[in-house]
Parts: C-alpha cells; sequence; structure tokens
C-alpha cells in the first residue's frame, strides 16, 4: 500500500510539471498600417500638383511618424514580451527544480519504503527458500553407499535392494529433514516360514532404538522419525537375528528434506567369527529351559557387539547358531560336517532364505576393506563331537588350517582366537593350535584368550546360553585384550 501511494504522488507531480511548461503567458503584437489617396485638380493642374505634393509630403511625414512610433510600440511590446517569456522560462525552471526535488524527495520516501518492504519480504522470502532448499532433495533413494554405510556383509544386488543375512548386517545414515521412512522388504522365510526363524530387525534414531519388529510381510514401510521442525538425525537400522534362518532388504529409504548421507567409516573395523554365542542367541529370554527362537536373538547385546562399542570399531559378524571348525553341534556323536564356518567364510553368508532368489552363499566376499583385528570365538559346538584325545588333536590341527584362511583374507590383521563362555573342555587344544602355528609360520600377529566359564550367578539364557550380564563380562576380556595388542 505505501509503494502504490508513493506512485500515486509522484505522477501527481509529474503532470502538474508538465501543466506549467505548457501555459505560459503569450503577448499578441499589432501592426497598424494607415494608407492615402491622393486627389486630382482638373482646373489647376500646377496648383493642384503642389498642394497634392505638399499633402503627399505631409502624408508621408505622418506615415513615417507613424510608423516609426508603430516601429518603437512594436519594439517596446517584442521586448516586454520577450521579458515575459524569460520570467516565465524562469518560472518554468524553478517549478520544474521544485518538481524535481520533490519527485527525488518522494522516490526517497518510496525508496525507504519500499527497501523496508523489500527487506521483510526478503526475509520470508529467505525462510521460504531455505525451507524449499532443505526440502529440494525430497524423494525416495536406494539404499546404496552413495546413501547409506553398509554394516557388515551385506550384498547390494540388481534389484537396487541392500540384502542383509549376517547378524548385525544393515546400514547407517545421517538426514537433515522433517521425515524419514524405511521400506524393509523380507525373504520368502519372513512370508511363509514359521514365526520363530523369521527375521528380527531394530532401526535407532540417534541411538535410541524406536523400531524393534519381526519382519512377516514382503514388505513394510516404517516412520522412523517425524517433527514440526527440521532436524539433523543419525538412523541406523541393525538385523538382530542370525544368517541361516532367513534375510531381509532395505529397499528404499524415503526423506522428506535433504538427500540422506552414509556416516563415516570408523578408524577400526572388528571382524568377529562365531558361533550362537556371537549370535546372541536366547539372550532376550533367560529361562535356560526354552529353545532357539529368532524373536529372542539380539546381536546388539552380545560381547562382539559390546567390545566395538567400547572401541568406537566397526563391527562384521560372521556367525551361525550350531556351526564349529571340524563339526557342528551333534547330539548323538556323529560329526556334523555340513555345519562349518570355514565352508562359508569367504561367502557374504549362509542362509535358508535368499537375497531375492540368490543364495548369500553363491556370492563371494570381495574383503575390499581389511579388518584390523579379527577375533574367532568357535569350538563350542565342537566340544560336542570331540570326546576324545584324538577328536580334539583334529580339531586343533583344523583350527590352523582356518587361521592360515583368515590370514590369507586379511593379511594385516591381529587375530585373537578365544574360547571357554560355554565350556572350557578345547582351551587347552586351541591354545596348543595358536602357539603351533606361531612356530610354524612366524606369524605372532595371533593371539589366544581363554575366557572364564559363565556362571549360575549371572542367570542362563535359553539353551543354556549366555546372559547379557555375562556377554558384558566377556566383552570387558576382549576389549582389553584388542587395546594390549594394538597399543
Amino acid at each position: 500500500m505505501k509503494k502504490a501511494r508513493a506512485m500515486a504522488i509522484i505522477c501527481a507531480l509529474i503532470l502538474t510539471a508538465a501543466g506549467c511548461s505548457s501555459g505560459g503567458d503569450s503577448v499578441d503584437t499589432e501592426v497598424t498600417v494607415t494608407t492615402t489617396d491622393s486627389e486630382s485638380a482638373a482646373e489647376n493642374e500646377t496648383a493642384a500638383e503642389t498642394e497634392a505634393e505638399t499633402e503627399a509630403e505631409a502624408d508621408e511625414s505622418e506615415t513615417e511618424a507613424e510608423e516609426s512610433e508603430t516601429e518603437s510600440e512594436t519594439e517596446s511590446e517584442t521586448e516586454a514580451e520577450t521579458e515575459a517569456e524569460t520570467e516565465t522560462a524562469e518560472d518554468e525552471s524553478e517549478t520544474e527544480a521544485e518538481t524535481e526535488a520533490a519527485a527525488a524527495e518522494t522516490e526517497a520516501e518510496v525508496t525507504d519504503t519500499t527497501t523496508a518492504a523489500t527487506e521483510e519480504d526478503v526475509t520470508e522470502t529467505t525462510t521460504a527458500a531455505e525451507i524449499e532448499a532443505a526440502q529440494s532433495d525430497s524423494g525416495t533413494y536406494a539404499a546404496d553407499e552413495s546413501v547409506v554405510t553398509p554394516l557388515g556383509r551385506t550384498y547390494f544386488g540388481d534389484d537396487d535392494i541392500l540384502w542383509c543375512a549376517l547378524s548385525g548386517t544393515g546400514a547407517e545414515f545421517t538426514f537433515t529433514g522433517t521425515k524419514c521412512e524405511v521400506e524393509i522388504k523380507g525373504d520368502t522365510v519372513c512370508m511363509t516360514g514359521a514365526v520363530d526363524n523369521k527375521v528380527r530387525i531394530a532401526i535407532y534414531v540417534d541411538g535410541e532404538r524406536v523400531i524393534d519388529d519381526m519382519v512377516d510381510v514382503a514388505t513394510e514401510t516404517y516412520t522412523v522419525f517425524e517433527s514440526d521442525t527440521e532436524q539433523t538425525v543419525d538412523i541406523k537400522i541393525v538385523k538382530l537375528s542370525e544368517a541361516a534362518q532367513s534375510c531381509f532388504g532395505i529397499k528404499s529409504i524415503t526423506v522428506e528434506g535433504e538427500k540422506p548421507v552414509p556416516v563415516d567409516k570408523k578408524d577400526m573395523l572388528i571382524e568377529f567369527v562365531g558361533d550362537s554365542i556371537t549370535c546372541g542367541y536366547g539372550v532376550d529370554d533367560e529361562d535356560r529351559d526354552h529353545h532357539f527362537s529368532t524373536t529372542t536373538e539380539d546381536v546388539t547385546k552380545t560381547y562382539a557387539y559390546k567390545t566395538a562399542e567400547a572401541l568406537n570399531a566397526d563391527y562384521s559378524m560372521v556367525s551361525y547358531s550350531g556351526y564349529g571348525i571340524i563339526s557342528g553341534y551333534t547330539s548323538d556323536g556323529t560329526k556334523a560336517s555340513s555345519q562349518l564356518v570355514p565352508t562359508y567364510y569367504n561367502k557374504v553368508g549362509f542362509s535358508y532364505g535368499s537375497f531375492g532368489g540368490v543364495a548369500p552363499s553363491d556370492i563371494e566376499w570381495s574383503f575390499e576393506r581389511q579388518a584390523d583385528v579379527v577375533v574367532i570365538n568357535l569350538g563350542t559346538n565342537d566340544s560336542s563331537y570331540c570326546k576324545d584325545s584324538d577328536k580334539m588333536m583334529e580339531y586343533a590341527e583344523g583350527y590352523m588350517d582356518f587361521i592360515k584362511q583368515v590370514r590369507a583374507a586379511n593379511p594385516n590383521a591381529k587375530i585373537i582366537c578365544t574360547l571357554g563362555t560355554m565350556g572350557i573342555d578345547l582351551c587347552e587344544y586351541l591354545e596348543y593350535a595358536v602357539i603351533t602355528y606361531n612356530e610354524e609360520t612366524g606369524d605372532n600377529d595371533v593371539y589366544y584368550l581363554g575366557l572364564p566359564a559363565q556362571t549360575g550367578s549371572d542367570g542362563y539364557a535359553a539353551d543354556w546360553h549366555p546372559t547379557e550380564a555375562t556377554h558384558e563380562k566377556a566383552a570387558a576380556l576382549v576389549t582389553a585384550k584388542i587395546q594390549e595388542i594394538m597399543g
């Protein structure tokens, strides 16, 4: 409104100036012309001629006088007109100057008003622009490495889905905005299998678990973050259950705000290779008489995950319940040679589920990022088979072969071989294997760490597995060992 009023004032002033320049005074100059007729005398030509000449001369003098008077009057009138015009021009100049001054003053007022209004408008526009810019990348994204940092051994398939099998696998990213949704895809086991074999996942926002769910449909979308105000948050998706039973995929990430970005990788990567203890078997079910279920597995409560957290390290879990070095768990003494960790160590994983039709065990793991430390916790299931010294020695020899396999994949890693939480029967043979390997190869970056057996004071989880309290004690010992050898 102020701007419109100012423009009206300017237009009125310009019209006033135009009227002054076209309405100046004008002086009309009249010129009088006198003519004399000559008379002819027939009776006396001479006298008449003389008299006529005399009268003509008189008339001429009179005419000259009149003309002279007229010229004087004309000159005077012209001078007066010139003076009038000069005065008019001066008046016009003064009027134009006044008009210009008024216009300039008005323009200044308009400029001030416009500037104030513009500043207010700019503030509002900037706020709107900032919001628009912040939401310019709103949309749906595949969980590739331009958007997320994969956790553990994952597989980004041709279907643009980030597939996860092993315990602890998933993805982490940050984003700035007001809303984030994650679409999860289950494999065929999730859709049709028994509830005890389905995938359990957790989703964290800034370290707080906001989703804890069993994946039992083909796809499901979770709103993991929503706010009236724009915020920058860290979002982490973790598979709590183990690989063998089922897999899931991160199909898409949808945000209102900026494009998600991967979190920075940490300075240290620790790989944990193990069995049900490393998987977190039964840790959420502290009843030793209960049995296996993925619903009660939680890798984040294990010694492995807790060790990585304590050292602020990235992790990778390669673990399967019931698996061993030379034999899986057996209840009748028969060697379970199909359940061996070395068989699948160089693969993305093993599962009865799949990555949208692709078996994890058909995919070679790249070892593109080398582990700084590898912790091996295997032997608990072997002990169900190794009931005499020959079999125990077979375990030691098989263990040395596995150390060589791990070393080939991780040439510069420190390797810690640990055992004892669920039984110490094979600890002596494990220590023997490490010492013998050191002597035979000259590789002294392989270490033995015996862990104390769990006790009833800390309780027992399903099928006599360690409770979270027992895991915490083991984590403290493993953490201290890593700190010792890494300096």
